[in-house]
């Protein structure tokens, strides 16, 4: 077989560089990220290259997303996707990450369905997914899951709650519609917020809320650290769905993502942009928030 320019046989991909060196991320690494006033990133990721590629680009934390659904299955809602599809997924994901010696704090989506039931329904699924190499398991909704969330914790299962835009509800909100909009709404939004936290969710997602309702949250939980997507800047952190801010979703972009590809060129490089616009506070530009 032939050497390629570069010493390595054509056809054979070369040894990856060393990632410099990081700190793991962990629950505690994210609460001094917090305190110093760091912002937090994070992005989706479904497979084992995307994965390794977001954390050589300094993301810390990933998410296995239902949103696989929409963008990797072609669903119209993440409704359809099943826990056998996330563990798989996630299971990807994990050894993406240990392959790259990445160490980045590791998401996973609880899909509709797999713990409305019963707590230990939640429990088996949750169960399942750490076992595939998660490391926080999300759910979505207030008021009914803190029971879950206290059960879960309590268990050794960190959580990540939901709030706002809850897609696997999106039928029941009438749309994709902004969330805590009005007096009698933004109430339930920071009593169900309150009740995660107490419960012991340590992540808070806030989806399509109001930039200063977010802020207001973002300062009133404590011990609960708020990423938001589509609410504004004062958030302890932001997410987005990987596929939006490489501008190759099949549906529309949604107002508040940035098409970080077309500014970098390429994946990496859009991935590290993401990175140093969340840190630096540049993105998400609150005037595209004020609902």
């Amino acid at each position: 077989m032939s050497a390629s320019t570069n010493g390595t046989p054509y056809g054979t991909i070369p040894p990856a560089s060393p990632l410099p060196q990081r700190r793991p991320v962990s629950l505690p690494r994210l609460a001094q990220m917090r305190a110093a006033g760091e912002k937090i990133t994070m992005l989706t990721a479904y497979d084992a290259t995307f994965a390794a590629v977001a954390d050589a680009a300094g993301v810390e934390c990933i998410l296995v997303g239902d949103s696989l659904g929409m963008v990797c299955q072609g669903l119209h809602s993440t409704v359809g996707v099943s826990l056998d599809d996330m563990c798989y997924h996630t299971a990807s994901v994990a050894r993406g990450l240990h392959r790259a010696q990445a160490t980045a704090w590791l998401v996973a989506d609880l899909p509709y369905g797999s713990y409305q039931e019963s707590r230990e329904q939640a429990l088996r699924s949750a169960s399942a997914l750490m076992q595939a190499g998660a490391h926080m398991v999300k759910l979505e909704g207030g008021g009914w899951t803190a029971p879950t969330v206290q059960f879960l914790v309590e268990r050794g299962i960190p959580v990540c709650a939901h709030l706002g835009l809850t897609p696997q509800t999106v039928h029941a909100l009438g749309g994709y519609r902004v969330q805590g909009k009005d007096d009698v709404a933004a109430a339930t939004l920071r009593r169900q917020a309150r009740e995660l936290q107490d419960a012991g969710a340590a992540m808070l997602v806030l989806e399509m809320v109001p930039a200063a309702l977010a802020a207001e949250l973002t300062q009133a939980l404590t011990h609960c650290h708020t990423i938001g997507i589509g609410a504004g800047n004062g958030t302890a952190g932001q997410v987005l769905v990987l596929h939006d801010m490489l501008g190759v979703n099949l549906g529309k972009m949604p107002k508040f993502v940035r098409n970080f590809m077309q500014e970098a060129g390429n994946v990496k490089g859009a991935m590290a942009a993401y990175v140093q616009a969340v840190k630096d506070g540049s993105f998400p530009d609150n005037q595209l928030h004020a609902w």
